[in-house]
């Protein structure tokens, strides 16, 4: 069976490879690995927020990249500015909410699998993203547009990245949409599935945890099983049904992260019927979970910007999340190409 291009964008040149939308924090990550939460005696600080995370990982694998986010004008602020810019993600973009402040994320580290986190996010200055702020980012000037889910809790953020994502794919731009399901960011587990299914019709790449693709999905509350751990929270459900729902509203792939297992790629096909390829993972010794679905963001839309075939942009993009699981923390730890390469190399290649 042949599969659906993977890159069918027309040539037309561009400013920047990729404008990423969204969330950035201050990501205060603890230095006791292993340690339960209350008993965590120190943390180190670094810069995370899925869509950041995402920017400065295409940028170190060699895309031009700009981040579309808002910051208080807050020494938190000041500390994630530096660091994009050292990092060579344009930050040029990026609005100052005076009123707002900067969004803050504390997380504890206890493999292999608890990763609580708490967030600092009420009335913080991203979600005070406005159409205003989208008109003067070049959004139309950009091969990808990049968003995530968490864009579209409260307004203006919501309508502001709506607005984004028409403003590109009328300009000729792929928009790819991250879901990032952060429960309580959402009033009702519902309105999260309600928002997304309507931000579908201007996605044309889906990607998601299994959790996330059903909460996507989701019409029933008791479905949602919750614990005290956010990264705990469970959405009960039939995957595959999910997936087949989330492509009969218009976008051509859908992206399933599986972790240790790899990766997914769902295609709707021109015939409308579904095709599905399989990318391996490559397994590694676990330290923090956090952040790998963005490495594997960063490095499949680099593959794909590259015009790779899907599985070979999945497997790049395995082997970025692959790398990062070993590490201490998100935007901070994402490989470079070199590094990425080296890992594949020495674990059989991308093929």
């Amino acid at each position: 069976m042949t599969s659906v291009p993977a890159n069918p964008m027309t040539h037309t040149p561009r400013t920047y490879d990729s404008v990423h939308m969204g969330r950035s924090s201050i990501d205060l990550y603890s230095n006791d690995v292993g340690a339960k939460f209350p008993d965590i005696g120190s943390f180190a600080a670094y810069v995370g927020g899925s869509p950041t995370n995402i920017s400065v990982g295409g940028r170190r694998l060699g895309l031009n990249t700009a981040l579309l986010t808002a910051l208080g004008m807050d020494p938190v602020g000041d500390f994630i500015l530096q660091f994009l810019e050292r990092e060579g993600v344009v930050t040029r973009f990026i609005p100052r909410k005076p009123k707002h402040r900067t969004s803050a994320v504390v997380l504890g580290i206890e493999p292999p699998d608890k990763f609580p986190l708490v967030y600092y996010r009420q009335g913080c200055a991203d979600i005070e993203l406005t159409i205003d702020d989208v008109l003067a980012a070049p959004v139309t000037d950009c091969r990808m547009f990049q968003f995530a889910g968490t864009n579209l809790c409260l307004d203006p953020s919501r309508s502001a990245t709506l607005f984004a994502a028409e403003c590109a794919r009328a300009a000729g731009a792929e928009v790819a949409l991250d879901l990032d399901f952060r429960p309580d960011q959402w009033h009702d587990p519902r309105a999260f599935g309600v928002t997304v299914r309507c931000a579908l019709r201007l996605a044309d790449i889906v990607m998601g945890t299994e959790d996330e693709i059903r909460a996507a999905v989701l019409s029933d509350v008791g479905q949602v099983q919750r614990s005290d751990s956010i990264s705990d929270t469970r959405v009960r459900g039939d995957v595959d049904a999910a997936v087949k729902v989330l492509l009969g509203l218009g976008p051509r792939a859908l992206l399933q992260k599986r972790g240790e297992h790899g990766a997914r790629v769902h295609l709707r096909r021109p015939d409308g019927c579904l095709e599905t390829i399989e990318a391996p993972g490559y397994p590694v010794e676990i330290a923090n979970v956090l952040g790998a679905g963005d490495a594997f963001a960063a490095g499949f839309l680099y593959g794909h910007l590259q015009g790779w075939g899907w599985r070979k942009a999945a497997r790049l993009g395995n082997a970025c999340g692959a790398i990062v699981v070993t590490r201490h923390g998100c935007a901070n730890f994402m490989p470079t190409l070199a590094e990425v390469l080296a890992f594949v190399e020495a674990r059989g290649g991308l093929d």
